[in-house]
């Protein structure tokens, strides 16, 4: 009897180690083919990024769990203003989880994008955005985006593409460089599963967005004119960048432009202010708006 109950044991067990084995064989697979399939379409250099009428960018948290600023977020922000100051997008789509008034990455986002003197007309926020494969959903369902480029790290990328791809979306990917968190191991395994369930949700249970809601097509506003009194000032601090003995005796001339960052707290008499300086491009340039919106969402 005890030889029976053996012989069943280890059949199971052989049984339950094939099955495992193949898994991990069908997660390779996939993490693969993602990879290949998308690799040839994702730039790591920003000035190489392809041009596309909107930029998305995926949410996630200010904060990283150990109590300091989350480096994924704040490289997605610097790179995402980058790409609108330099005209390689002309509109942001902000899509991230807004699960609870206290936790609210779209709006974190908007506001962070803001203080670099992103527009409030360049940017739309998607509260429902609660997972990459919502985000695109709603981006063509909801949004009417045909064609984006999507903003975000290079291991994140090849599922975001390739779930794009599966919805018919037009896209190119912008590989964001940031510091890499304590506990990346974790989220690179997270991500190696998550390619794996990609499929099944493509291709087998048939996922739908939690959250769809009316269409709102994206308002893609004229970009700012630039004036000659612009250029030429851009080009003035541009030289004195170049010489950087010279910065200390030209400071104080009529190049010189300074602008205060209004925090949205400011304009709703909500908060407290907030202020920054500008570079010596973004000065330039945000002398030439004709009339910077100052709506909140």
């Amino acid at each position: 009897m005890y030889r029976k109950w053996g012989v069943g044991l280890r059949a199971l067990l052989m049984t339950l180690g094939a099955l495992v084995i193949g898994l991990i064989i069908a997660g390779v697979a996939a993490n693969l083919w993602m990879v290949e399939r998308t690799r040839g379409r994702i730039d790591h250099q920003l000035s190489q990024c392809a041009k596309a009428p909107v930029g998305i960018v995926f949410g996630t948290s200010l904060w990283s769990r150990q109590g300091g600023r989350n480096p994924y977020f704040a490289a997605r922000i610097e790179a995402a203003a980058k790409l609108m100051r330099d005209r390689r997008v002309d509109h942001l789509l902000l899509s991230g989880d807004n699960r609870t008034r206290y936790y609210n990455e779209p709006v974190s986002m908007w506001r962070e994008l803001r203080e670099q003197r992103v527009r409030d007309v360049d940017m739309t926020l998607d509260y429902a955005g609660f997972s990459t494969f919502d985000t695109l959903v709603r981006a063509q369902a909801v949004f009417d985006v045909e064609r984006a480029l999507l903003i975000s790290q290079a291991w994140h990328l090849p599922r975001a593409m390739f779930i794009a791809d599966a919805l018919g979306l037009k896209v190119e990917g912008c590989a964001v460089q940031s510091e890499e968190a304590d506990g990346i191991w974790r989220l690179r395994a997270r991500e190696w599963l998550a390619r794996l369930a990609t499929l099944g949700d493509l291709y087998l249970w048939g996922r739908e967005a939690y959250f769809l809601g009316p269409e709102e097509p994206l308002v893609i506003a004229e970009p700012p004119r630039v004036s000659a009194q612009a250029v030429a000032a851009s080009l003035e601090l541009q030289a004195r960048e170049k010489r950087p003995e010279e910065q200390e005796g030209q400071r104080g001339t009529p190049g010189d432009v300074d602008a205060e960052v209004t925090s949205p707290e400011e304009e709703t008499g909500g908060g407290e202010g907030a202020s920054g300086s500008l570079s010596a491009a973004d000065t330039a340039r945000e002398s030439a708006y004709d009339s910077p919106s100052s709506s909140a969402p």
